[in-house]
């Protein structure tokens, strides 16, 4: 082919010189080539003799042999030694190939073709290092023209793509890949043959015939050049990467899957709610691992019946009768906006009109049975995972999902629910590694869900036992009207230990107590209940307030040791230690194994007397009562402070006060008062607002005007009571005091007369009060304590302070009260008299026929009481002949 470029071929890269010898033996042509070669021009080479002039002189004699034997006709190859005429030295070693040939005239002449025997060797070396690289690498290296054919392949070539090496000769790419793969080659090499730019790991994608498996190539191009610079084809490196990209979709695979764990494990738990962490779950799952996903939970965990939580499924033996009931809690999909009936792995609802059956999805909080051979109820049964291909569920599921995995929630041994994660058709199918990472998900979520259990199960526990030891809703006390309230913190939270009580004292007296125990939870709840029931127990002994916070606090000191009450028997505490714990207990330190952080508590005390009008009030560390007097703002009581229960050393003080009719009393909590948003102060502030414009503003329906309902309700609305962060208890009082013709009060000497007048006087009252059905019972009982205080009424007191006056006071109010007031300090003891006793019946007598009584201290002695029955009450006395006959 005639062309005008230089050829590329061997001679660009051993540059052959030309010459020519006339019949007289000299030079008669020389080639550019030779110039290049020798060192000489034209000018100085032609005519001159070549044995003299390139010849060393010791290859002379056998030079000028040689050239006449080649002048007389015969053809001559070898190696000569030459020189630079120049310099005069040897410049190197060449191969000659002589051709003898005739001028015009037809003497002898010669043509000589002359190579440099170092360019030949480099020729060489560069042939077979190419050879060895070409042959031996472990690389498949490919050599195309410029028409895109194939020139030459290397045996590992062969091998990777499954071809022998003769095979390749004239390929083109569409040969050997399939079409998109072999186009993107095809432009490739063309691109590399135009620009020059080498491509380096190009993907390819295609399959061999030896192997069915589909291979993965790494192809690198690079243009080939000739000696002269001109583009002859491209050279290629494949390389087979099936082994490693499966590798690295492994590797990629496992980073993805700790990825997902890692995340499961920041975001799964994060709430002690059922559904949220259901969610969580699914939040997780979709669409990093599936496109769809279901929680479904067993209703008897959710509703409280854990009975059947292990082997619920051993008693299904019916294959009719299903599984255990599961409420659908969570729902995920990246493919549809709710659920689908083909997700459903449970058998048809009901048949259509056609004949056909359909299965209707599950919606979120639905209660549903799976079939009891179906593969959910068999994972449930066996606490198993089971993988169900897309046409293992039927037309519809095998239409939409490639598979899906059922995987059962085990929790401690326990079956709480199921998780079924799903993809779609398009995605891959679940392989080992998957399930692994579903049974690692699911168990973490089930674990977190089943801490929910525990906790609401813990938490349900502690409300009961909480409310069950407040007081009821509508609490009555004599002379003074009574409205509760009683809040809890957000359901998230632990139960705290705030309480609040109204405790009736002899004497138409009431015991106000509202307390706060340091600390949440189930032992908070239970140390609250053991102090509410110690202060009902020391209210009921009749002892001033001080006195009931004082023996309270001996027994909160002693719940809050090892080794028993005080301290003693056990490890001693410091006072010191004690109120370091209460206040790491106060700013919310609880998990310390020490239970003196627990049974620290706040407490305020407080007696109404609503004969005097007059409140007696003791603080251990609470906030201080709020008043509302008739015309005047709200204002916080000055009430001693004191030191929390528990803590101990320090005794407490008492406030006595007069509350005028209409005065609103208020005891509360911190929950009330404090929060986040708000410090201590301002909300005492919003407190004292609310109460000052509770007066009769917002009154419900159905309630009489300023009813102090309304105003609990007012006080609630106005603040922010809405926090959550901790319980609330507020206790109100209306001082109504008890009127003065609702008491009937005598003095009467210490002498054996006053006997009969106290029953005269008792009489004469109970007749101006209505109450003729209760006479002779209450003559017969006054004349019993009255007799009692001439007879034993100044034992235990010292001569100088004897013949002191006996009082008898009548109380009507719910019930009537008897109360006789003796200088003596010996308390009376009921006993049982001998048939053959003359005496010793009186307390008898007065037990048999009172619905209550006891006694208490006074400042100056004791008093002796008893209680009726009002006629009309919903209650009526006993029958005092049965009451007689029964002490026979």
């Amino acid at each position: 082919m005639w062309q005008s470029s230089p050829p590329g071929s061997i001679y660009d890269y051993i540059r052959v010189a030309s010459f020519a010898l006339g019949p007289d033996g000299r030079i008669s042509q020389w080639s550019e080539r030779a110039a290049e070669l020798v060192g000489l021009t034209a000018r100085q080479a032609i005519g001159r003799d070549p044995v003299e002039a390139f010849v060393p002189p010791e290859w002379r004699e056998r030079g000028y042999r040689k050239v006449a034997e080649i002048l007389d006709g015969r053809e001559w190859t070898g190696l000569v030694p030459y020189r630079n005429p120049a310099d005069d030295r040897e410049t190197g070693l060449a191969e000659i190939y002589v051709m003898p040939s005739q001028d015009e005239e037809g003497e002898r002449s010669a043509l000589c073709i002359a190579v440099d025997v170092s360019a030949l060797r480099r020729l060489e070396t560069d042939l077979a290092a190419s050879q060895a690289v070409f042959g031996q690498s472990p690389l498949g290296f490919f050599f195309c023209g410029t028409d895109l054919r194939m020139l030459r392949v290397n045996e590992r070539f062969a091998t990777v793509f499954g071809r022998p090496a003769d095979a390749y000769r004239g390929m083109v790419p569409e040969d050997l890949l399939p079409r998109a793969e072999a186009d993107r080659l095809s432009a490739a090499i063309r691109q590399v043959l135009a620009t020059g730019q080498p491509v380096s790991d190009m993907p390819l994608v295609g399959d061999v015939p030896t192997n069915p498996e589909r291979r993965r190539w790494a192809i690198s191009l690079y243009r080939l050049h000739s000696g002269s610079g001109r583009p002859i084809g491209v050279a290629g490196l494949a390389t087979d990467v099936t082994g490693r990209r499966r590798a690295e979709l492994e590797a990629a695979g496992v980073r993805r899957n700790l990825a997902l764990l890692n995340e499961a494990g920041a975001r799964i738990g994060t709430s002690l709610d059922l559904e949220t962490t259901a969610r969580e779950l699914l939040d997780v799952a979709v669409p990093q691992f599936c496109d769809l996903a279901s929680v479904d939970l067993l209703q008897d965990l959710l509703t409280g019946d854990e009975s059947q939580a292990r082997v619920w499924g051993a008693h299904r033996t019916s294959p009719g009768g299903g599984c255990a009931e599961l409420r659908r809690v969570a729902f995920a999909s990246a493919i549809s906006d709710g659920p689908v009936a083909s997700f459903e792995c449970c058998p048809p609802e009901r048949s259509d009109r056609a004949g056909g059956t359909r299965t209707k999805p599950v919606q979120v909080g639905e209660v549903h049975r799976y079939a009891f051979d179906s593969a959910c109820a068999g994972a449930l049964r066996t606490a198993q995972v089971r993988l169900v291909s897309g046409g293992e569920g039927g037309e519809l599921l095998g239409a939409v999902l490639q598979s899906t995995l059922i995987v059962p929630m085990v929790a401690r041994d326990t079956v709480v629910g199921l998780v079924r994660f799903s993809r779609a058709k398009g995605s891959e199918p679940f392989g080992e590694r998957d399930t692994a990472l579903a049974v690692e998900l699911a168990a973490r979520a089930a674990v977190c869900i089943d801490n929910s259990r525990l906790y609401r199960r813990e938490h349900e526990r502690a409300l009961i036992l909480q409310r069950s030891l407040l007081p009821p809703g509508d609490p009555e006390a004599a002379g003074l009207d009574i409205a509760c309230r009683y809040q809890p913190g957000h359901e998230a939270t632990e139960v705290g230990g705030d309480w609040f009580d109204v405790i009736e004292l002899p004497g138409h007296r009431t015991a106000l107590v509202v307390g706060d125990v340091m600390g949440r939870g189930l032992r908070a709840a239970v140390a609250m209940g053991e102090l509410r029931t110690a202060v009902r127990t020391l209210a009921l002994l009749d002892l001033e307030p001080a006195e009931v916070l004082s023996a309270l606090d001996e027994i909160a000191r002693g719940l809050g040791t090892s080794g028993g009450a005080g301290g003693r028997g056990g490890r001693t505490v410091s006072r010191a230690q004690r109120v370091q714990r209460g206040q790491r207990a106060q700013a919310g330190a609880e998990g310390s194994a020490d239970l003196s952080e627990v049974y620290l508590a706040t407490c305020v005390y407080a007696v109404y007397d609503s004969v005097t009008g007059r409140c007696t009030f003791a603080n251990a560390g609470h906030l201080p009562p709020m008043l509302v007097e008739p015309g005047k703002p709200a204002a916080l009581m000055d009430v001693p402070p004191g030191m929390p229960l528990g803590v101990g050393g320090e005794p407490f003080e008492e406030l006595e006060v007069e509350l005028p009719e209409g005065a609103l009393l208020a005891l509360y909590t911190d929950g009330l008062v404090e929060s986040r948003d708000h410090g201590l102060d301002e909300g005492l502030a919003a407190f004292r607002e609310a109460l000052s414009d509770s007066a009769p503003s917002a009154v419900s329906p159905g309630r009489p005007e300023g009813s102090l309902e309304d105003v609990c309700d007012h006080v609630l609305n106005t603040m922010d009571t809405h926090h959550g962060e901790d319980d609330i208890a507020l206790l109100m009082a209306r001082v109504q005091g008890l009127p003065a013709e609702s008491v009937g009060d005598w003095w009467l000497p210490s002498e054996p007369r006053s006997v009969g007048r106290a029953r005269e006087l008792a009489r004469r009252q109970l007749e101006e009060w209505g109450l003729d059905a209760l006479v002779d019972t209450t003559e017969l009982l006054v004349s019993e304590l009255v007799t009692n205080a001439l007879r034993y009424g100044e034992q235990g007191v010292p001569a100088a302070k004897r013949g002191g006056e006996i009082r008898l006071r009548l109380l009507r109010e719910r019930t009537l009260v008897c109360e006789v007031w003796d200088g003596g300090l010996v308390q009376p003891r009921r006993r049982r008299a001998r048939d053959t006793d003359e005496g010793g019946r009186g307390l008898q007598l007065v037990g048999l026929l009172s619905a209550s009584w006891g006694s208490r201290r006074t400042p100056r002695g004791k008093t002796v009481w008893f209680e009726l029955a009002l006629p009309d009450g919903e209650a009526s006395g006993p029958d005092s002949v049965e009451a007689l006959l029964s002490m026979f």
